[in-house]
């Protein structure tokens, strides 16, 4: 029932509708903190949505019948690293001030959406080991530019909180890259030991 629903076309095209919508909203969401980025820096500030980019092109394609393996690798680790980061710095908000409104539960709902449906979609992606080492490359290399050169998303009442958030953020990426390989490379490797 739910393969069917996830590779069922209008679902996907409602899905790729959000996904595009949110992504859109999520990089004017970062529009104050990319006006006082300096430009070398600016493509690894809006982590999110770059995210949802990812997956929202892989739905572009998958909708076709197509596969971009690079991007579903990043897709699938971006979704669930930075749907997790974003889950975990709102609740700790929450901790610190006692209130995050509206928008606060807003990004929680979203963001785990966001990890939860790149986890979905992992039976459908073509990811070698190749894919996943550039992926993983690439959320390493962000989490250097974030907590090395200070470009990390702006959480005010968090800023106190850097050097603790950086080594979780370190440690969340390395559970990403190791559960897209289970899900993806690992797993498609034990079913075909098994026929």
């Amino acid at each position: 029932m739910l393969s069917y629903i996830l590779q069922d076309k209008k679902f996907l095209i409602i899905l790729f509708i959000i996904n595009f919508l949110g992504t859109i909203y999520g990089y004017y969401w970062y529009g104050w903190q990319l006006e006082i980025t300096p430009p070398i820096f600016i493509p690894f500030v809006p982590d999110s949505p770059t995210a949802s980019l990812f997956f929202t092109i892989f739905l572009l394609f998958f909708i076709f019948g197509k596969n971009i393996p690079y991007i579903e690798a990043l897709g699938i680790v971006s979704l669930f690293k930075y749907g997790i980061w974003a889950v975990v710095m709102n609740l700790l908000t929450l901790i610190v001030t006692g209130s995050i409104g509206p928008a606060g539960y807003m990004l929680i709902a979203s963001h785990l959406g966001m990890a939860i449906q790149g986890l979905l979609y992992a039976p459908y992606y073509k990811i070698k080991l190749r894919h996943l080492t550039v992926a993983g490359i690439v959320v390493l290399h962000n989490d250097i530019i974030d907590y090395v050169f200070e470009q990390m998303p702006i959480y005010s009442n968090l800023t106190t909180y850097m050097n603790e958030i950086g080594y979780f953020t370190f440690w969340l990426s390395v559970v990403s890259i190791l559960l897209a390989y289970y899900l993806t490379i690992y797993r498609k490797s034990q079913n075909l030991n098994n026929r």
